[in-house]
């Protein structure tokens, strides 16, 4: 049996950042991980670019049964105390649209500023380690039983992540833990995800797939604007995985499509009328989105006349058609592709101070196996960063 101060379960986001907080503590500190590199969901993020953060991190990106669990992490560990952690391993680094902030490089950079971070400090990573049972009998010490050893540790920390990209051994791990300590888990789904069509949409629409262009995507009270994608599946991009983290598959309600967003598509059309009058709607439509999507849908609707052919009524029908799209979703891509998962170990059983379970203590959980789950663009990484800082200065 060796002891440590602290045992991670998961070298991921997360896991390191916290293992080198508790390492600059003087903690000694184990990592064990089943795959066999660390950090294998920061290699394949962002196009292998990672989005690291975001300028704009606020309560108001996360979703969680506990909207305001996030805060207390967020505020200690923020934006610019990573970009600092970067600016002394000279990573370079550029913004994108909606202070989305990438490596100039490669996502390779940070793994290894991270790992370099944990050889500063008391921190051993032990990879291709499986987890067979963990224990705590006395209420005291974790005795922790992998396929690399038996390991004995004051403080365990589960940064095992959820279900999401299943090809990098994602798996339920994190979530059976929690219930075995009896902490309540919050249902999970995918988020981050494409849609899928039902069988009649696949028919109608499948011949759209490729083509991509701007949006406001909608349902319920929550809206997103940017790029839509129609893929021969159904339909992605960011306003299409932004608002899948909300909507529910159980609850079969229509997603809202607006294309051209910043016009009024019926005024414009009224516009239309007099100074092209002799055009067919579907040219006219044609020189303010792509082609092939208008001659699309211009058929489907039977929209193919010259515009000074229809009414005013009428052309409020045809602006409808591409402003009040009611798509219903048959599923999602599922855990496959999806980028988060929703849900997780329920915030009300953990203190947003430490990170640590309420009712058992020296138990930790962080990262995504927490229901916590941020919007597309940095937001995740930030809540491994923050949350894994936060319980680093506990352990």
């Amino acid at each position: 049996m060796t002891y440590f101060d602290v045992l991670i379960i998961g070298a991921s986001a997360s896991g390191l950042m916290c293992a080198i907080e508790a390492g600059k503590r003087g903690r000694k500190v184990i990592v064990l991980d089943h795959a066999a590199k660390a950090g294998k969901k920061i290699r394949i993020s962002g196009g292998g670019r990672c989005n690291f953060t975001n300028y704009d991190v606020s309560a108001e990106h996360y979703l969680s049964q506990n909207k305001h669990f996030c805060k207390s992490a967020l505020s200690r560990y923020q934006y610019y105390d990573f970009l600092t952690l970067l600016a002394d391993y000279k990573i370079p680094w550029h913004e994108r649209d909606h202070g989305q902030l990438f490596c100039d490089r490669s996502a390779n950079d940070i793994v290894q500023m991270l790992l370099s971070e944990c050889k500063k400090y008391p921190v051993t990573i032990q990879l291709g380690a499986h987890i067979k049972s963990v224990e705590n009998h006395s209420g005291d010490d974790f005795q922790i039983n992998a396929s690399t050893g038996h390991y004995q540790a004051k403080s365990l920390v589960i940064a095992t992540g959820g279900l999401s990209v299943s090809k990098m051994g994602a798996s339920d791990f994190g979530l059976r833990l929690a219930k075995q300590f009896a902490l309540n888990v919050i249902s999970t789904r995918p988020g981050l995800v494409p849609l899928t069509y039902n069988v009649k949409d696949s028919k109608r629409y499948k011949q759209l797939a490729g083509i991509a262009l701007e949006a406001e995507i909608s349902y319920g009270e929550q809206r997103f604007k940017e790029n839509l994608l129609f893929t021969h599946k159904g339909i992605s991009g960011p306003a299409v995985l932004q608002i899948s983290s909300y909507w529910l598959v159980e609850m079969g309600k229509a997603i809202h499509i607006k294309l051209l967003p910043d016009l009024d598509l019926y005024d414009w059309l009224l516009q239309q009328q007099i100074q092209q009058a002799n055009l067919l709607v579907k040219n006219i439509l044609a020189q303010k989105m792509p082609k092939r999507l208008v001659e699309g849908l211009c058929y489907l609707y039977a929209i193919d006349k010259p515009i000074k052919q229809y009414s005013v009524s009428e052309l409020n029908d045809i602006a409808d058609v591409f402003q009040h799209w009611q798509f219903w979703p048959d599923a999602t891509e599922g855990y496959r592709v999806a980028e988060v998962t929703v849900g997780g170990v329920d915030t009300h059983d953990l203190s947003s101070k430490t990170m640590q379970a309420k009712n058992v203590n020296g138990l930790y959980f962080i990262g995504e196996v927490v229901d916590v789950t941020g919007h597309l663009g940095g937001y995740n990484f930030q809540w491994a960063w923050s949350s894994g800082y936060t319980a680093g200065q506990f352990v």
